[in-house]
């Protein structure tokens, strides 16, 4: 399926939306990457992954992976929305209806024809926001919704398969997706390549091994809300199904 009209893509962090879409950002003009926790707490600390970053505190490290961020997806041709959460490293806690309001608010403001979110593996705040992305669906029925295997997540032992369970009792239907043309365009790899090599702090916390996973081909799945869903949305809830617990980053 070719791939028409404005793109937005949904990121958890300062590196998930090239890391797993690099390839089709850079196939698609003037994409849109809106990136959701790339806030500083407001009280400074330091962090493991800051540190292996090679950051003294989290103030040095939100503004330096910003930059990375713009810098990136310049790149790409992409343009930049940083929305004002914190990762979960931060043990700043997010409000599920602040989150799910502030990604309503950049669909509104982008107008997309197609939204790519995470799919949610294993990472509490990839959950978190691909989880707040399928609240919004039934709101923008006229936007085409699809999921991308969040990297370097989708190697780990069935977490892809895992996850689809969930979305299927979530009550949505996810279907394989294919972009024609996007993964052999040899260009565009060398884009995502270079791209990715502009986050410099995440590489060298990655560390050499790590880094290896970096680099695999990105596959996509299409998103609808099942007839089960749009009924359930009409009956009372007695829970939070979207809660996720929070691990370190």
């Amino acid at each position: 399926m070719k791939w028409h009209g404005r793109l937005l893509v949904i990121s958890p962090h300062l590196d998930d939306a090239v890391l797993s879409c690099g390839v089709l950002l850079a196939a698609h003009p003037a994409p849109f990457v809106c990136t959701v926790f790339t806030a500083a707490p407001d009280k400074n600390m330091t962090t493991d992954w800051d540190r292996q970053s090679g950051f003294a505190d989290a103030f040095e490290a939100m503004q330096a992976r910003k930059a990375e961020d713009v810098h990136a997806l310049d790149l790409l041709g992409a343009f930049p929305i940083h929305l004002p959460f914190c990762d979960a490293q931060y043990k700043v806690p997010s409000m599920e209806d602040s989150l799910v309001a502030a990604i309503q608010q950049t669909l509104r403001d982008v107008k997309p024809s197609s939204v790519m979110m995470p799919m949610g593996l294993f990472h509490s705040d990839h959950t978190m926001v691909a989880n707040a992305c399928m609240k919004l669906m039934h709101r923008f029925g006229h936007v085409r919704m699809h999921a991308y295997e969040d990297v370097p997540y989708r190697t780990m032992p069935d977490i892809v398969p895992n996850r689809l369970r969930t979305i299927e009792e979530l009550g949505f239907a996810a279907q394989p997706f294919d972009v024609v043309g996007v993964a052999a365009n040899a260009r565009h790899r060398q884009l995502k390549r270079a791209a990715i090599n502009a986050y410099q702090s995440q590489l060298r916390a990655f560390g050499p091994d790590g880094q290896a996973g970096l680099y695999s081909s990105e596959r996509y799945w299409r998103l609808r809300e099942t007839d089960a869903q749009s009924n359930a949305r009409t009956r009372p809830q007695s829970h939070n199904a979207f809660w996720t617990p929070s691990p370190n980053r």
